[in-house]
This record gives structure tokens, C-alpha cells and sequence, in this order.
């Protein structure tokens, strides 16, 4: 959404709303005529009093022209304009990066709290005397409770906004970790760990919509990008810090981090203004005694129940009947699950066959970022040369820029060849004849196809936006192109629960199918035994998995057209 720019200096007369009803003072309020000048003058208004002020102040300057002004109503219902100075997309470039950054940081903060603790399960196990596999579920309820971000964040972004999800959920996590890490019983502690994850799910839910509110669709790629990058990021980052914490402090210092970087983004976030525009429209409404905007979903409990229904009882309805959705998110789930599931087998092969101690154990986890990096730039290059041209094709030709959904699918079907490449890659060179060089380079390919299949599939919800912009837009992605803004939010939400609940899942699994072909290899030798039965044959088999599921986005982007007719739920035709 831009602003409009003329040569003319028509003025433009404002006019406030007239209350429906008796304000609650008892007065009604007049429509009153309330010059502006030129529309460009008022763009990227700071401070959206000041603007208003200016108007009533500017209502003498009232225009003489032939032409007579141009009117327009003050109201709580919809912008102002395309300049309206309250609108987050008329905010300062700084501003507007500003907010960009916080959910990409709350997310990286987020995430990193979910691996941080695993070198330190060695220690969780000597102090609370317990099995490798009980010892993981530290990790394993942290992530099933970022699952559950969507019904959290639904109720309270719509009740009180994006901003109060921030600076309200990201302080209960933070008391939930320090809980943890304080916590003298085992049972103590994963209790801790799955409310930390939990409150801390919804800053991961709300964060494509605050890039939707502040940026028009044209310019959100990099901002999405942004922030889709940062659930891969901090697990790579956590096992490189928690290492030498827990090496040289033991595994309470393994929570102690996500603390510390809690506090420092908390404290860089508190100055962030609301972005939601059914929030700044509520506002607004309230402070000049005009009829607030019509709600989208009912008051009271029937208003929670369209909530949940949008975020859990629809989601898993569509994973079942919807094969885009079913299909799409078991091919996410699985390759999110294997990425936790290297937090098992990284230490048993770099600690284990190669004796790197935890903290060096810990930096091998750079590769994964690296790979994450490449993909970023694959993905806009990609967009920049296959979707932007669909997209402006679709200009041309009238059709308002919708651009069949497939188009989105080009990067997951490049990414989808680097998933099982990586992985057959670390089960055959992960042993003690091989340069641990090499299994640490297989991540790459690994982490940016993993990334690349995952960006053709998320996107910003657009609830909140006006029918033209839906048709004009680029910034969503395969699943929200596919069924719409509403259905698309909860195959997205169905997206979400299978990828964090297999997550939470596959590190059990991984560790209970090494375990014992590592206790093998210590009472034998390493080169044959580690090479018929450890991590070659039980990564492989991650490997046949990845390729059975590599033709999905090659089928979805021939088929899916009539696939999609065959929908009970409304979706593009395009």
C-alpha cells in the first residue's frame, strides 16, 4: 500500500464519524469539516495526535479552489487513506525496520531456549539419575509447547493486539526458565521447560502479521525471510552457547543464557507501538467518541470457540481431509524432526567417534546456520526470477496479480534434492577414518533444503487486509495463496502442530535407535561395528524417508490445480 502522490494541490477536508449512538458523556458528536492540505503533507505523521491536532487546527485553511475539496471521513472503521498517519505502513523506514527486527529476535531467543539445554543432558543425567531417553524430554516438551502458539496467540492478539503478545508472554517463559533452572526435581524441571516453551510460542505466532501490518506485500519478501529464518537459527545457536556453559558450569548454566538474552531483547522490544490495525482502529474509536470497528468474530465464549476453531479444531480436521495440507505438513513435520533429531546423533558422532568435548561438540551446529543463510539468499533469488515475473505477468494481463499457487513451490522443489544429499552425506563419512570436516559440511546442504521447503510454505496472515490488497499481494505463500486468509491461517496452524509435535517426538525415537549401537561400538571396534550398525544405517534410514517424501512439491506443483478443485474449503483458481 502506497501513498498517493499528485501534482495538484487539491486540499483534502476531513470529517469526523458521527456517533451512531449517545457517547457515554451524553453528547452527540457533529460531523465536523476539518480541512487538511496537500494528501502528501500528511505522510509518515509521527505522532498520530499531533496529526489529527493538525487537522482541526488547519480546518480555517478550508480551500477556495474551483474544485472544491476533497472530503473524507475521520473513522474508526477503515484508514483514513492510503496516508493515514496511524497506519504502520506509513511509519518511518527506521520505525518500520525497528519493528521488523523484534519478532525476528523474540523468535531467535525463543528457539535458542529449545536446544541450549541439550549439552547439558549428560549432567541431567548424572545429577537426577535417569535414562538418555527421560533426560530429552527436557527438549522434547520445550517443543511441543512452542506447538500451541496459534491458540494462544489468537485470543489475546485479537483481544488486546500484537504488542501485548510480546511484552506479556515472553516475561512468563522467562519465569518459567528460571524455574528450570533452579529446579532440585526432574519432574520440576520438564514442567518448567514445556510452560517455558509454551509462553513463549505465541511471539512465534504473531510475528508474520506484525511484518504484514508494517510492510505492503511488494516489499515484505526480506522482512518474512527475516523471520521465517529465525526458528532455524536459534537451534543452531543453542547447542554452540550451551556447550561451554555447560562444560565449564554445569547444566544450570545451560538456562541461564536464555535469560540473559530474554532480558536484553525485552528491554530493546518495550519502546515497540501496536501494529494491528483492528487495535489502532479500537483505539482511535475510543479517544474521538466514534462508532469502534465491526468485530470479526463474536464477544464472549462464542468468540473463543471461532478462535479455537480456527486454531486447532479446523487444523487438524485439514490435516486429515485436506492432502495439501496433510501431505505438505508431514513433509515439513519430518524434516524439522530430523533436524532436532541431529541434537542426538551431533554428540554421539563428534563426541563419540571424533572426541570433541561439549563446547566444540556445540560449534559444529554453525554449519546448520550457514546452510539456513544460503537459503535465504536462494529463496529471494529464486522469487526474484520465477514468482516476480508470474506476478507482474498477472498485472498485465488484468488478472490483479493472482498467480497460481504452485509458482510458490519452486524453491521447495530445489530444496527438496539438498535434504536427502545431506543426509546420506552424514551416515557415510561420520566415522573415526573419515576428517570430521566432512560430516560437518553435510549439514549445509541439509539445512538449506530444509529451509528452502519450508519458505515456499509459510506466510503472513491477512485477515486484516482489505480484498484488493489479497489480490494484489505476493507476500503469501503456498498454503495461504492456496485456501485464503481464515482457512489459510489454520492450515498453517495444522502445519505448525504436526511440525512441533513430531519434533518433540524424533528426538526420543533418534536416541532410543543409536543408543545401544553406540554402547556397541565402545566395547568394540569402532571402524567395523560403527560402520554396519551405528549412525550410517539408522541416518540412512532418515534418508530413504527424506527421498519417499522429496517428490511432494513436484507433485503439488503439476497436480495441484485439480487437486485444489477437489477441496471442500474455498481456495484460488488461478
Amino acid at each position: 500500500m502506497t501513498a498517493l502522490t499528485s501534482t495538484t494541490s487539491l486540499p483534502i477536508v476531513e470529517k469526523t464519524e458521527t456517533h451512531d449512538t449517545a457517547s457515554t458523556s451524553g453528547e452527540q458528536y457533529s460531523n465536523e469539516v476539518l480541512a487538511l492540505g496537500p494528501l502528501s503533507t500528511t505522510r509518515n505523521h509521527e505522532d498520530p495526535e499531533k496529526a489529527f491536532k493538525a487537522i482541526r487546527t488547519n480546518a480555517s485553511h478550508r480551500s477556495t479552489d474551483r474544485q472544491g475539496p476533497i472530503t473524507r471521513t475521520v473513522t474508526a472503521q477503515d484508514w483514513t487513506g492510503p496516508d493515514d498517519p496511524e497506519n504502520p505502513m506509513n511509519w518511518s523506514l527506521a520505525s518500520r525496520i525497528y519493528h521488523t527486527t523484534i519478532p525476528a529476535l523474540m523468535g531467535l531467543v525463543v528457539t535458542f531456549g529449545s536446544s541450549v539445554y541439550t549439552p547439558g543432558v549428560p549432567d541431567i543425567i548424572a545429577k537426577f539419575h535417569i535414562s538418555s531417553t527421560v533426560a530429552l524430554l527436557g527438549l522434547a516438551l520445550y517443543v511441543l509447547g512452542l506447538g500451541f502458539g496459534p491458540v494462544l496467540a489468537a485470543p489475546m492478539s485479537e483481544t488486546y493486539g500484537r504488542r501485548a503478545v510480546y511484552l506479556i508472554s515472553l516475561p512468563i517463559s522467562a519465569l518459567f526458565t528460571l524455574g528450570a533452572g533452579f529446579s532440585h526435581t526432574f519432574a520440576s524441571f520438564v514442567v518448567c521447560r514445556f510452560f517455558a516453551g509454551f509462553f513463549g510460542s505465541p511471539t512465534l505466532a504473531v510475528g508474520a502479521g506484525t511484518n504484514a501490518d508494517i510492510w505492503p506485500p511488494v516489499h515484505r519478501a526480506f522482512a518474512t525471510v527475516l523471520f521465517i529464518l529465525a526458528p532455524f537459527a536459534g537451534p543452531a545457536l543453542g547447542p554452540v552457547v550451551g556447550g561451554f556453559a555447560a562444560e565449564n558450569k554445569g547444566w544450570r548454566w545451560t538456562q541461564w543464557p536464555i535469560l540473559f538474552f530474554f532480558a536484553g531483547t525485552y528491554i530493546y522490544s518495550i519502546f515497540m507501538k501496536e501494529t494491528y490495525k483492528k487495535i489502532i482502529l479500537r483505539k482511535r474509536a475510543k479517544k474521538l467518541g466514534i462508532p469502534p470497528p465491526q468485530r470479526t468474530t463474536p464477544p464472549g465464549m462464542a468468540g473463543v470457540k471461532v478462535l479455537l476453531t480456527i486454531t486447532l479444531i479446523r487444523p487438524v480436521n485439514m490435516i486429515f481431509t485436506e492432502p495439501i495440507v496433510g501431505f505438505f505438513s508431514l513433509y515439513i513435520a519430518f524434516n524439522f524432526a530430523v533436524l532436532f533429531g541431529f541434537f542426538d546423533a551431533f554428540p554421539i558422532v563428534f563426541q563419540g567417534v571424533y572426541g570433541f568435548d561439549s563446547g566444540h561438540a556445540g560449534l559444529v551446529w554453525l554449519a546448520v546456520l550457514v546452510g539456513c543463510i544460503f537459503a535465504v539468499f536462494t529463496v529471494i533469488i529464486i522469487d526474484r526470477l520465477t514468482y516476480r515475473k508470474h506476478f507482474e505477468k498477472s498485472h498485465k494481463e488484468g488478472r490483479l496479480g493472482i498467480v497460481s499457487p504452485e509458482h510458490r513451490l519452486y524453491a521447495a522443489m530445489v530444496g527438496s534434492l539438498g535434504l536427502p544429499v545431506g543426509i546420506f552425506w552424514f551416515a557415510w563419512t561420520a566415522r573415526g577414518d573419515v576428517h570430521w570436516i566432512s560430516p560437518v559440511l553435510a549439514a549445509i546442504p541439509f539445512a538449506w533444503g530444509n529451509l528452502c521447503v519450508f519458505v515456499s510454505l509459510p506466510c503472513s496472515r491477512k485477515d486484516d487486509m482489505h480484498k484488493a490488497d489479497r489480490k494484489q499481494t505476493s507476500a503469501a505463500l503456498y498454503l495461504v495463496d492456496t485456501y485464503g486468509p481464515t482457512n489459510g491461517a489454520s492450515a498453517m496452524a495444522a502445519n505448525g502442530l504436526a511440525r512441533y509435535a513430531l519434533g518433540a517426538a524424533f528426538p526420543l525415537f533418534t536416541i532410543q535407535s543409536l543408543s545401544h549401537r553406540c554402547s556397541i561400538w565402545i566395547l568394540a571396534d569402532l571402524g567395523t561395528v560403527y560402520h554396519k550398525l551405528g549412525i550410517a544405517w539408522a541416518s540412512s534410514l532418515l534418508g530413504f524417508i527424506a527421498i519417499a517424501l522429496l517428490p511432494i512439491p513436484w507433485v503439488l506443483f503439476k497436480y495441484g490445480s485439480r487437486i485444489r478443485s477437489m477441496s471442500k474449503f474455498d481456495t484460488i483458481q488461478a
